[in-house]
């Protein structure tokens, strides 16, 4: 293993990691009115987007965290769409 994937691992692994915290938060407190719509389309494709360009080049410090990073939003997602019916 390179430097530069070292390096690139270390930051995915950063900025997947501070979603915990908000992901916790909002499973706690069932509480997403904080995330608009248009947030979730926006970030949900740019992150689906670069999971596959890590596909195409191959690119594991780009595809794991992504990755990780999606199943996150989605769960998020899945929270807002439940407390939506619920209202």
């Amino acid at each position: 293993m390179n430097t530069a994937m070292l390096i690139g691992l270390l930051a995915g692994s950063m900025t997947t990691a501070a979603w915990l915290p908000q992901v916790v938060k909002a499973f706690r407190t069932k509480s997403t009115q904080d995330f608009s719509w248009s947030w979730f389309a926006m970030f949900g494709f740019g992150v689906a987007f670069w999971l596959v360009y890590g596909f195409a080049i191959s690119a594991v410090a780009v595809i794991l965290p992504n990755a990780l990073t999606f199943l996150l939003v989605l769960s998020l997602f899945t929270l807002k769409v439940r407390h939506v019916r619920t209202l």
